[in-house]
């Protein structure tokens, strides 16, 4: 197997991965609402994690390389808005009387733009270093796991739908081999420091702003305080633990 062929295949199992948070729907739970609000608090936990202690840095040293911190810091916050921005008309254009359908598909289209660069960031760092490229593609896996939780969970309870969870977190998982592919045939000569810096800064705003006003809030509603405060500090935890064993 070459080389570039096995960039593509650690960026998809990093991407597949996704597809483990569905079979948390096989969870036994007597208490619905228990369930819900625990997986939705992990996740936003993980999300604001990977946005504060991840996305936001890794934006912040990339633009450094070629800005000073000022500008560096200001482009960041900029970009971070925009994708604030952009999750507010998603939210506004995406019309149902179903919380949790209308959660399950803001938290897929998030999470797809996220893999997206995160298939770009894999895969060329594996054609460098294969090593490395293994390091990261597992890191990645790993946090995909609750983000697929985070798609799943919501779109199974609203629709009864096995078929259509699967579908939707499927969905999100493939646009990091899609990332892989764009990076290949099309972005490369455009993705330089500045590019990715200010793509993570918006993803991370987007990020936020989904866990902010959608999944804390929806796991709040269930009354569930004790429970959803533990498990979003587990959740930020957890991705606090997997940075470290990079």
């Amino acid at each position: 197997m070459n080389q570039n062929a096995y960039s593509f295949l650690l960026t998809t199992i990093a991407g597949l991965s996704t597809l483990i948070g569905f079979l948390f729907l096989w969870i036994k739970s007597k208490e619905k609402k228990n369930l819900i609000s625990i997986c939705l608090s992990f996740a936003a936990g993980v999300m604001i994690s990977i946005s504060l202690m991840e996305l936001f840095p890794e934006a912040i040293l990339l633009l450094h390389q070629k800005y000073n911190f000022t500008i560096s810091l200001l482009l960041s916050l900029i970009f971070a808005n925009i994708g604030v921005i952009l999750s507010k008309w998603i939210n506004k254009y995406i019309k149902t009387d179903n919380k949790l359908y209308h959660l399950g598909i803001v938290s897929m289209i998030v999470i797809a733009l996220h893999n997206l660069p995160e298939g770009i960031a894999t895969y060329l760092t594996s054609e460098k270093n294969i090593h490395l490229g293994f390091s990261l593609a597992f890191s990645i896996a790993l946090h995909n796991i609750p983000e697929g939780v985070t798609i799943a969970i919501p779109i199974y309870y609203a629709t009864k739908n096995k078929s259509k969870a699967f579908l939707y977190t499927l969905i999100a998982g493939i646009s990091e081999p899609i990332g892989a592919i764009l990076a290949h045939f099309l972005l490369r000569p455009w993705i330089n420091n500045i590019f990715m810096g200010n793509l993570y800064s918006f993803i991370a705003g987007m990020m936020i702003y989904i866990s902010t006003t959608e999944l804390l809030p929806e796991a709040l509603s269930y009354n569930q305080h004790k429970k959803t405060i533990f498990s979003f500090i587990v959740g930020f935890l957890f991705m606090i633990f997997i940075k470290m064993i990079k």
